[in-house]
């Protein structure tokens, strides 16, 4: 037994920490960890200070992600920690539901699980209120690694919510992106600026510290120009120009794909977003990550991953829900006259698609 599964062993034999049903043993293919919390959203469309219902749910930006890779095939486990209470039992048994391997989860009774009220659109868009300092989640560091499968894992994803909830969970994020390389694996990391939990004036460096380190970014435009003041998908590229893989995603416009490749080969690849009913935007940034990270994983071309990503965010924007179940990429293809442009070179000309087939795993060598 490896010193990896002797962890994960010791893991499961502490009470509290159940093995994922309904999930093949072994080692996952990908790991993503954070907080999941409990979610409490009125039962109706209505602010929250008159509601009369609330529907208990479970939310968090790398478990979301969990959920739709699951979803799609892979074999992808969260890692993290929940209080020893009913609502860390709710996220452990809804993961578990959705095929995320849970073996790795801790329980705690020193720190509650953390919550967080939604407040559905009433007019002014949706609101979303956090109860979750000094959470269980918050207590997580760089000594929890031991325990996870990190090593074995083709991918491992985390934001930029994580490294703002303590200065331990700081702490753990920058050990990650700095050990993955010798480790022989790669980090996806999606920015995902929460401003609840830290001011601009401290996250912008931060998170731009911690984006270079990945192999896989991705980012909104609108929250790149509120941190870093960027105005252009390419002023983002200009921040960070040694990340292999840098996703931008303009809204309802676009998504860009910046890729460096191991030969040196610079690529920009642009599939404009689909047009759908919006119902909630909340989750959509999280199913975009976990559609194109499974393209990435299954080795398909720039364009292909980008129109993944958008298929997911727009079957999420059609819920309420911070992860709709039951897409399977149905309906993964590219809209009539709304055609992807690649450039390659120093961001421009033409290319080969198959070019980019890249092992995630031989990047981080």
């Amino acid at each position: 037994m490896t010193d990896e599964q002797a962890g994960a062993q010791a893991l499961q034999d502490e009470p509290g920490n159940p093995v994922g049903s309904g999930v093949a043993q072994g080692d996952p293919q990908v790991v993503c960890f954070g907080e999941t919390m409990g979610m409490f959203t009125p039962t109706s469309t209505t602010s929250l200070d008159i509601a009369e219902g609330f529907h208990l749910g479970v939310g968090g930006a790398e478990s979301n992600v969990a959920a739709h890779l699951a979803e799609l095939g892979h074999h992808v486990a969260w890692a993290g920690n929940v209080g020893q209470d009913p609502i860390g039992t709710k996220v452990i048994s809804t993961l578990d539901c959705g095929g995320v391997d849970t073996r790795w989860v801790n329980r705690t009774t020193a720190s509650p699980t953390g919550l967080y009220l939604k407040e559905p659109d009433t007019g002014s868009g949706a609101h979303v209120f956090y109860y979750r300092a000094g959470s269980a989640a918050s207590q997580l560091g760089v000594a929890d690694v031991a325990g996870w499968p990190l090593q074995s894992a083709h991918l491992i994803h985390t934001s930029g919510i994580t490294p703002a909830l303590s200065p331990s969970c700081s702490a753990l994020v920058e050990h990650v992106l700095d050990h993955a390389a010798e480790w022989g694996t790669s980090v996806s990391f999606d920015v995902n600026y929460r401003s609840k939990l830290w001011p601009v004036s401290v996250a912008g460096p931060r998170l731009r510290e911690l984006a270079a380190k990945a192999t896989v970014v991705l980012v909104g435009l609108d929250e790149a120009a509120t941190i870093w003041g960027c105005v252009t998908s390419g002023d983002v590229r200009a921040l960070l120009p040694d990340v292999p893989y840098l996703i931008v995603k303009d809204g309802a416009v676009d998504a860009t794909e910046y890729a460096l490749l191991p030969d040196g080969t610079r690529r920009t690849t642009v599939v404009p977003a689909r047009k759908v009913e919006v119902v909630e935007p909340v989750g959509a940034g999280d199913a975009f990550a976990a559609g194109y990270l499974s393209a990435l994983l299954n080795g398909e071309s720039s364009e292909v991953r980008l129109t993944h990503g958008h298929a997911l965010a727009a079957w999420a924007l059609g819920s309420r829900e911070d992860f709709r179940p039951g897409h399977g990429l149905f309906a993964a293809t590219p809209e009539a006259g709304a055609e992807p442009r690649t450039t390659v070179g120093i961001d421009s000309d033409a290319h080969d698609s198959q070019s980019d087939r890249t092992d995630l795993r031989r990047l981080s060598a």
